[in-house]
Parts: C-alpha cells; sequence; structure tokens
C-alpha cells in the first residue's frame, strides 16, 4: 500500500473540492432565480420611532413592480376598538398605479398562516369612492362593521412602477354623534 505526504493529500482534496465546488456553482448558475414571498418581512425598521405609530398587516399576490395583483388590507379584531360606519385609506401621492373604486371590496377575512391563504370569507356590502388625486380611499359600509372578526379591503390593482415603499394610513369613524375619524394603523407595502 502506498502512502501520500500530508502535502499530496491537500493538493488532491483541494482539487475535488474546487471540482465540486465548480459543478454545483455551474448548476446553480443555471437555476431559475428564486423569488421572495409576498408577504411582509418580520422585521420592521422606521428611522424615526414614533409611538402613535401601530403596524397594520397585509397581504399582496405579487410584490413586482408592474406585476397584477392583489391586496389585502386587513383590519383584524385587536386591531379595532369599536365599529365602524366609514373607514378611509390615505395613500401617497407617489402611488403611480391606478386606484378603481370597482376593484375594491370590503369583506371579512381569513388571515393567512404558513399553511394557508389569506382570503375573504364573505363580501360586506359598502360604497367605494376614491377621491380625483387618487390619495384617498373612502368606504362606507350599508351597515356598521362589527367589531368582532378580522375584516380587510381587497385592492385589485397593478403594482405601482419601481421598487418603493409606501405608507397606506387607515382612519376609522365610529357609530355615533361625533363624525369623526380615528387613525387605527398603516400598513407598510413593500413594491420590488
Amino acid at each position: 500500500m502506498r502512502t501520500m505526504s500530508p502535502a499530496a493529500v491537500l493538493r488532491r482534496l483541494a482539487g475535488a473540492a474546487a471540482i465540486t465546488a465548480f459543478g454545483l456553482g455551474g448548476a446553480l448558475l443555471n437555476s431559475p432565480a428564486a423569488h421572495a414571498q409576498s408577504t411582509p418581512g418580520l422585521l420592521e425598521f422606521r428611522w424615526d420611532t414614533d409611538r402613535d405609530y401601530r403596524k397594520l398587516y397585509y397581504y399582496q399576490t405579487s410584490a413586482s413592480s408592474n406585476d397584477r395583483s392583489e391586496w389585502f388590507l386587513l383590519l383584524r379584531a385587536k386591531d379595532r376598538k369599536t365599529a365602524f360606519i366609514k373607514l378611509t385609506v390615505t395613500v401617497p401621492d407617489y402611488f403611480d398605479s391606478k386606484i378603481k373604486p370597482e376593484k375594491i371590496t370590503l369583506c371579512k377575512t381569513k388571515t393567512g398562516s404558513m399553511t394557508s391563504k389569506t382570503r375573504c370569507l364573505e363580501e360586506v356590502p359598502a360604497t367605494v369612492e376614491v377621491n380625483d388625486d387618487q390619495t384617498a380611499i373612502e368606504v362606507f359600509p350599508d351597515t356598521p362593521v362589527s367589531v368582532e372578526g378580522d375584516y380587510g379591503l381587497r385592492v385589485k390593482l397593478f403594482n405601482p412602477q419601481g421598487q418603493r415603499m409606501y405608507q397606506l394610513n387607515a382612519l376609522m369613524q365610529a357609530p355615533g354623534d361625533v363624525p369623526l375619524s380615528a387613525y387605527v394603523g398603516s400598513w407598510l407595502v413593500d413594491v420590488d
């Protein structure tokens, strides 16, 4: 049996490692690019921390620029303290996608998880209006929406162009004599 010097063993191991790395690297170069899921990240960083900011959850079927997508802007029961008769969503003025009222529905939702999708369980009859400059969506349910259960807006649209982040704010008006809208929270939506 022939014995090899330690230097010869290292040369052979280095050669085998290089061949393996090249083979794997070549296979990896030819594989399709992986796409991240279009769910919000687990870590959110904000430059100026404001104690009045409340994060609301959302789901989008696609986060790619100019791609057809469905956005679910979720209002979970624990995010709301009262029933509401009006929901206003403020949209940044640099949001360059067309928002159409007929493509927006208010619905009772089932929030998704690792094994299931977010989806509408039943639509809630409501009137939806979008202002002329596309910076506010106003939703008027036919009957007050209960404080119990998870609700959300399903918005069908083409994602805006470019890689940007959009903060959409939710304001709700509770039933009662004083018609004031109160801040509920914000959705921080990312488009790649």
